[in-house]
């Protein structure tokens, strides 16, 4: 070896090694002797770091080899090992110096045979249902005619082709589409952040939001419909708020997925005849219901039409109605004057009773009485204490007038202020204060002149200025056809 130390001690032939020289013998050794292998074993304990690296250990009734993937490899296993998976694990031998030990760097992972991958499925759906994802009572009802319906497959395959064509054969839709792996590593993220992408969007937003999901896929071995077993699409399509139609393989495929929508479709054509009804179909139950309205309400008319004339023939006529009344008025009629007789004379004699009974003596007591009453009342009503009382009126009297004198006063006084001050502003924005500056005020027949041309036609003018007025005159009116000389001359 290269690195071999060439200065042996004396009396010694044995070479010597560094301890970082030997691990990287070791450490070339095993990578040269193995390379790119495959291990198949059963997955024992999984411990995933915080970095993301994850580390695990593959086992078989003897021997444990400890397994590293990195974090930029996890993303790319087909399948994630869980504690108890037989699997095929495939990477290289490696050996790491610092803890003197080999490790296996673990590219791909496969599940050794379709008995594991059952196994695997089982203890999910277990798992799964034991968290109670598959109860019936978690499953949200499908709109009866959704207005947009969210489509996540292949857009590349079949699929779509067929459920675009079954919706615009039974009643078309508007349809948005989520593309997403439906095979291979990237299959179960992609399809969980499409379910995840739908629910977030806003109802109201530049991309509205589905009414409806359906996740399809066409038919394939278990290994091609893996991904939509995986936990995290499971976890998904049961958190989704939007009602959730699973369409995966063929009628007798079942994946995870299915368990947990909200309906199963056993093909993606079924699917899109579970999404929307039939328009034609739809269109005839409805006219067959506004005939059967129609009929319905035509036939309730004509009944209470005939039991309305029914009841009409029961009834007795008009002038039968009023013959009962009009006999018990003239009976009453009848008994009237007797009975106002008699109730005169009863009141008679009850009147004639009660006067027999007011004797003057007791007359004479009840007036007595009255005026012992009366007198007791006059003597409280002393001369001194009316005098006292009319006083102190008379000074409350006095008091008031003068508030009233005082506040009248003030009114008044307050109103000729106020009646100054306008007369002043009057004055002041009149136009007498601008007659007083040489100016003159021109009217003709009670009319302000303001321009020549109306001074000029005017019979006669008034001429106003500061001190008076003064009358002139205008254009003579017109008695003949000769014309006449004025007497006096115009102003103008």
């Amino acid at each position: 070896m290269s690195d071999l130390l060439d200065d042996p001690q004396p009396g010694q032939n044995t070479p010597e090694y560094t301890v970082s020289e030997i691990s990287g013998e070791v450490k070339r050794t095993l990578e040269g002797a193995f390379g790119r292998i495959r291990v198949r074993g059963e997955v024992g304990r999984v411990f995933k770091a915080r970095s993301g690296h994850l580390y695990y250990d593959v086992k078989d009734d003897r021997n444990v080899l400890a397994c590293t993937t990195w974090k930029g490899q996890v993303a790319g296993l087909s399948v994630v090992p869980e504690e108890g998976l037989e699997v095929i694990v495939t990477g290289r031998l490696t050996a790491f110096g610092a803890q003197s030990k080999y490790n296996m760097n673990v590219e791909d992972v496969t599940v050794a045979g379709q008995g594991a991958l059952m196994a695997l499925l089982e203890k999910r759906k277990a798992q799964l249902q034991a968290e109670g994802l598959f109860d019936a009572a978690r499953k949200q009802k499908l709109p009866y005619l959704p207005q947009i319906i969210g489509v996540i497959t292949s857009p590349s395959g079949a699929v779509i082709r067929d459920i675009l064509h079954r919706l615009r054969d039974r009643f078309p839709r508007k349809v948005l589409i989520w593309p997403v792996a439906v095979q291979g590593a990237a299959c179960a993220t992609e399809v969980a952040r499409a379910i995840d992408g739908f629910n977030a969007l806003s109802a109201g937003g530049a991309l509205p939001r589905p009414d409806l999901l359906i996740v399809a896929r066409g038919g394939g071995s278990v290994e091609d419909l893996w991904g939509f077993n995986e936990e995290v699409v499971a976890r998904a399509a049961a958190a989704s708020d939007i009602p959730l139609i699973s369409a995966v393989g063929h009628e007798s495929d079942t994946t995870l997925i299915d368990y947990v929508s909200d309906q199963r479709a056993p093909t993606p054509t079924a699917a899109a005849e579970l999404a929307v009804p039939v328009r034609l179909e739809l269109l005839a139950w409805n006219q067959d219901q506004a005939a059967r309205l129609a009929r319905a309400a035509s036939s309730a008319i004509t009944q209470r039409r005939q039991r309305l004339t029914d009841l009409a023939r029961a009834l007795p006529r008009r002038d039968t109605l009023f013959d009962a009344p009009r006999q018990r008025f003239d009976l009453i009629a009848e008994r009237l004057p007797n009975a106002l007789r008699h109730g005169t004379q009863t009141r008679r004699v009850h009147l004639a009773q009660t006067s027999a009974s007011l004797r003057p003596v007791l007359l004479s007591h009840m007036v007595q009485a009255k005026r012992d009453r009366l007198a007791a009342q006059a003597a409280r009503l002393q001369p001194r204490q009316l005098r006292r009382d009319i006083d102190q009126r008379g000074d409350d009297l006095k008091a008031l007038t003068q508030r009233l004198t005082l506040a009248g006063n003030a009114q008044i006084s307050r109103l000729k202020n106020q009646i100054g001050a306008t007369e002043r502003l009057l004055s002041s924005l009149g136009y007498q204060a601008t007659l007083e500056r040489g100016y003159a005020v021109v009217r003709a027949e009670g009319h302000v002149v303001t321009t020549k041309a109306d001074a000029v036609n005017a019979v006669a003018l008034e001429i106003q200025f500061a001190d008076g007025r003064i009358d002139v005159g205008g254009k003579p009116a017109r008695k003949s056809a000769k014309p006449t000389a004025p007497d006096q001359g115009s102003l103008f």
